[in-house]
């Protein structure tokens, strides 16, 4: 396998490529119905993150969702400009800012989430419940370990 040489290496690269072709095409099975509403994936990560952990400051969705500081500002500028999502102050701390779906966006993400995950439910039928728990096992003791370098 070009030039490496080494089985535990092999199978940690064909081991990736698989993850990354199922990544993508879990992500392509969504895609449609994200496309039709108007959104990105990291657009439902953000209303999704709103709606099930409350408001967020911006530097703790950056953290969850896993992306830049500044696409994260994008990102809410146009969750805002659609009246999904609005930036509060933090009483407590005028300097922080939560940001906090609107009624509208927790309208819209209530009705929509549903739907995205019988998608996602669909996308990943190939597996029964007991392969799917040791599948986030799996996944969590990679992203742990990954991260640590």
């Amino acid at each position: 396998m070009f030039g490496v040489e080494d089985e535990a290496t092999k199978t940690a690269v064909s081991a990736y490529v698989k993850l990354m072709r199922a990544s993508h095409s879990v992500l392509n099975r969504t895609q449609p119905l994200l496309a039709a509403a108007g959104l990105t994936h990291v657009q439902l990560g953000v209303l999704e993150a709103l709606l099930h952990l409350g408001p967020l400051t911006q530097r703790d969705l950056t953290r969850k969702l896993l992306t830049s500081p500044g696409n994260l500002t994008d990102v809410i500028d146009k969750l805002a400009r659609r009246q999904l999502v609005q930036r509060v102050q933090c009483p407590e701390d005028r300097r922080r800012v939560r940001v906090v779906l609107t009624d509208a966006g927790r309208r819209f993400i209530e009705e929509l989430f549903p739907r995205h995950a019988r998608d996602i439910a669909a996308a990943m039928r190939g597996l029964d419940q007991s392969e799917l728990l040791a599948l986030q096992e799996l996944l969590r003791r990679l992203g742990r370990v990954a991260a640590e370098d």
